[in-house]
């Protein structure tokens, strides 16, 4: 078994890893920032040191069989409920998966930590850096270059259906790739957000005065494609 001052030190590097990829989501402002990070990567590291040496007063009793592993392996299961919570917490759009996915990333390596696992664990510390903050510049220059158009339609309340805004995009109606309806804060009045696939900015002009001639059309607006 190990001394009190290794697993000190476990605990100590668990929490630094943790820091470095906390530090990177606390820079963009998310929910789960540098705390957040440090505790699941210790409390990580803490569960595999129990596990891996918590028992050994009880090994070799007869009848007593322990896997050293199963206390561990709930964390990764475990850490989905934290990671959730991230997501949720932004309503009904989907957004945090990376930051859901970075918590679960540091669990991974406090339990890396834990068993003493050094150098992968600081691989992976570096390499969950490079993936959140050097690949997200050309991720978005893809996303960027992949991104349709959206337009915000202010319609007369029970004018606009799927049918009747196929009719009003012809042939273009093919390039609709999300349709919402929501209530306006006028009850007369409803919103429709409607995203088009990439369109040539010609063809968008077009749509939108096709769009405002409707007499059922009070407003056309540019919405986030």
């Amino acid at each position: 078994m190990i001394g009190n001052g290794e697993m000190i030190l476990r605990l100590a590097l668990a929490a630094l890893f943790g820091s470095i990829v906390g530090l990177e989501r606390e820079r963009l402002l998310w929910a789960a920032g540098l705390r957040t990070h440090m505790l699941v990567c210790v409390g990580a590291c803490l569960i595999m040191l129990v596990s891996a040496y918590g028992f050994k007063d009880v090994q070799g009793t007869p009848g007593v069989v322990l896997d050293p592993s199963r206390i561990a392996a709930q964390v990764v299961s475990g850490i989905g409920f934290l990671g959730a919570g991230t997501i949720l917490l932004r309503g009904e759009v989907v957004k945090g998966l990376t930051t859901a996915a970075s918590l679960w990333a540091v669990a991974a390596v406090g339990l890396a930590v834990g068993s003493g696992l050094y150098v992968p664990a600081l691989a992976t510390t570096g390499l969950v850096i490079g993936i959140l903050a050097g690949i997200k510049p050309f991720e978005e220059r893809w996303r960027d270059r992949q991104r349709g158009h959206g337009l915000r339609l202010t319609v007369k309340r029970g004018t606009l259906s799927v049918e009747s805004l196929h009719g009003l995009t012809g042939e273009h109606a093919s390039r609709i790739r999300q349709f919402i309806l929501a209530p306006a804060e006028d009850p007369d009045l409803e919103i429709a957000t409607v995203h088009f696939s990439r369109l040539p900015p010609a063809t968008i002009r077009t749509l939108e005065a096709k769009l405002r001639a409707s007499p059922d059309v009070v407003r056309v607006e540019t919405a986030e494609g």
